[in-house]
Parts: C-alpha cells; sequence; structure tokens
C-alpha cells in the first residue's frame, strides 16, 4: 500500500514539473513568437565610422615621430616628419640660379637698351648720308656745266664722280648697319624674354621645392585616434606608403544588412532599438536614415550572375544606415567594427 502511495506520488510529481516545463516552454516561445510577428530583426550589423589613411607625399627618412599607437591626435597636428637637409640644399642651389638668372635679366635688358641707342645713331647717319650724298650729286651737276663750259679739268669732274660714288656706298652701308641693327633688336627682345621665361621656370621650381619642403612636415588630417602606425624612426618610406590611420572617434553610425524579404517595415526616419554585443546593457537607440539602393553582393568583387550555371535562389541582403541618437553618451564605449544587434517594430 505504502509503495503505491510513493508511486502514485512521484508521478504527481513528474506530473508537476512537465506541466510547469511546457508552460515556461509555452510562454517564452509564445513570447518569441508574437516578438517575430513584430518585430524585424538582424544581428549581421556593425558600428561604422571614417576611418582616413594616413600617406607621405614624398620619399624619404622618417626623421621624429610624435605619435604612439592609439594616441589622440587634434586635426593639423603635427605627427611626423621626412628629413629635409637634401630638400633644403635643393632650395638654396635653385635660390641661387635664380639670381643668376636676375643678372642675366638686367644684361638682356642693357643689351637691348644699348642696341636701341645704336638704332637711333644709325638712323642719324643715315640723315647725314642722305645729305651728304644729295650735295655730292649737286657738285657734280655743277662740275658737269663747267666742264662743258671748258671751266674746269676732266680730272676735277672725276674726282666729283667719285665722291658721288663714294656717299653712295656709304649711304648703302649705313642702311645695311640699320638693318643689322633692327634684326639684332629683334634677337635681344628674343632673348629677354628667355630670360624672363627663365626666371618663372626657377621661381616654379623653387614653388615646387617648398611645397615638397611643407609635405616634409606631416600633420593629421583630422581629429581622432591613431590605429597602429606602421613606421618608425630612421626607416625609408616611398611617396604614398601608409603610415598609420586615423579613426574619427566623434561620429560612429551602423550599417545593418536586412533580408530583402524584411525590407517592407524600413523606412527612413523609422526608430529602431540597438544592442551592443560588447555591452549589452547599453540602452541604444538609433534612426534609420537612408536604405542602399543595391544589395550588398552587387557590390561584390565577383556579383553573381544568374544567367550562367544553375541558379539557386539566395536571399539577399541590402545595407541599411541608421544613425545613433545621442551617440556622445557612448563615446567611451562604441567602437568601430562592433557587432550590434538591431530591432526594429513592424
Amino acid at each position: 500500500m505504502e509503495q503505491n502511495q510513493s508511486s502514485n506520488k512521484a508521478a504527481t510529481i513528474r506530473k508537476i514539473v512537465i506541466g510547469a516545463l511546457i508552460a515556461v516552454a509555452l510562454f517564452f516561445g509564445g513570447k518569441k513568437v508574437v516578438f517575430s510577428l513584430t518585430h524585424e530583426t538582424t544581428d549581421n550589423a556593425q558600428i561604422e565610422t571614417n576611418i582616413v589613411p594616413v600617406l607621405t607625399r614624398i620619399a624619404g627618412y622618417v626623421k621624429t615621430l610624435d605619435i604612439k599607437d592609439f594616441d589622440s591626435v587634434s586635426q593639423n597636428q603635427l605627427v611626423a616628419e621626412i628629413d629635409d637637409a637634401d630638400l633644403k640644399m635643393q632650395l638654396e642651389e635653385q635660390q641661387s640660379e635664380l639670381q643668376q638668372a636676375n643678372a642675366d635679366l638686367a644684361n638682356a635688358k642693357a643689351q637691348l637698351a644699348n642696341a636701341i641707342l645704336s638704332l637711333q645713331s644709325n638712323k642719324g647717319a643715315i640723315d647725314l648720308k642722305k645729305i651728304r650724298q644729295q650735295k655730292t650729286i649737286n657738285d657734280l651737276k655743277r662740275d658737269q656745266n663747267l666742264f662743258k663750259e671748258q671751266a674746269i679739268t676732266r680730272k676735277q669732274v672725276e674726282e666729283t664722280e667719285f665722291q658721288v660714288a663714294s656717299a653712295n656706298q656709304e649711304l648703302t652701308n649705313a642702311q645695311t648697319d640699320l638693318a643689322t641693327a633692327k634684326n639684332r633688336i629683334e634677337v635681344l627682345k628674343e632673348n629677354l624674354n628667355r630670360a624672363i621665361a627663365m626666371i618663372e621656370m626657377k621661381k616654379t621650381r623653387i614653388k615646387e621645392t617648398e611645397l615638397k619642403l611643407s609635405y616634409t612636415k606631416i600633420t593629421a588630417p583630422t581629429t581622432g585616434k591613431i590605429g597602429k602606425k606602421n613606421i618608425s624612426i630612421g626607416q625609408f618610406v616611398q611617396a604614398g606608403t601608409p603610415l598609420f590611420s586615423i579613426v574619427n572617434d566623434s561620429s560612429y553610425w551602423i550599417v545593418a544588412n536586412f533580408k530583402e524579404s524584411q525590407l517592407e517595415y524600413l523606412q527612413e526616419g523609422k526608430q529602431v532599438k540597438i544592442r551592443v554585443d560588447a555591452f549589452p546593457e547599453l540602452d541604444v537607440k538609433g534612426t534609420i536614415t537612408s536604405l542602399s539602393d543595391a544589395t550588398g553582393a552587387k557590390f561584390s568583387l565577383l556579383p553573381p550572375d544568374n544567367s550562367s550555371g544553375n541558379f539557386i535562389k539566395v536571399t539577399q541582403r541590402v545595407p541599411v544606415k541608421i544613425s545613433i541618437d545621442n551617440q556622445a553618451a557612448f563615446k567611451n564605449k562604441l567602437r568601430a567594427g562592433m557587432s550590434v544587434f538591431i530591432t526594429v517594430d513592424k
């Protein structure tokens, strides 16, 4: 009799335990079903921010390095320097060449001024030669008339003819000198223009070297925190070498990849709940700011082509950008790349 009572008691306890488990399962299962019917969720999401790479624009040896891994920096803060000794020597040489070019310009101006004065002298000489030529012609006419009257000898007429020929030749020589002077002036003008162009070229090269000198001082392009640095003092770097990256720690957002079947309930401006995996106790909320116009697969290196081979339908995901409300309150805990869980009410 006692054995039957014990068996009945044990069976009753089992029924109670099983019933309680079923009740708990129904409660939580029903709660989960209700939740899934009234919400859209995804764990395919992470925190994003701007990560700015810092590159060197010239090649050289690293002279100074004023940052360490994960240091905070402000915009335009000096973080590193490239050795500028060679560039400074090059700049001094170019400045000396500019001084020489200025001297050449002054010399070209002086030569042109002298040539212009010489041209004026040549013009004056031509005018004088023309007067002399006209005088000898008049003398020849007078002597020829006198010779006809037997007033002078033939020798005197020949001397006058010689003077006319000499005057003609002197005028021709003076006109040739004038043409030569004009051509020389054109040459000197070209030399002057060349000297001016040379000075401009020297100035441009100096500006280029000064610009390269400014590139030896590497400053932070934005405010944020340094990632892992890839350089050390004394290391030779080529132009375009990534030195380190700066993580913008003042602006965060979330990119959540929802299934295409979930987009019906996602609109810009809709509120979402955010659970950060690293800090599940944080009460973070956000707002949908935009939805991508293409699925994530379309941005891959080799987008799928459903027209080739056997087709297997795969549910695609669409990136959704979510802004974090009051992110300043969570600034010290949020990190780019952290995984989050997104919940959206239907």
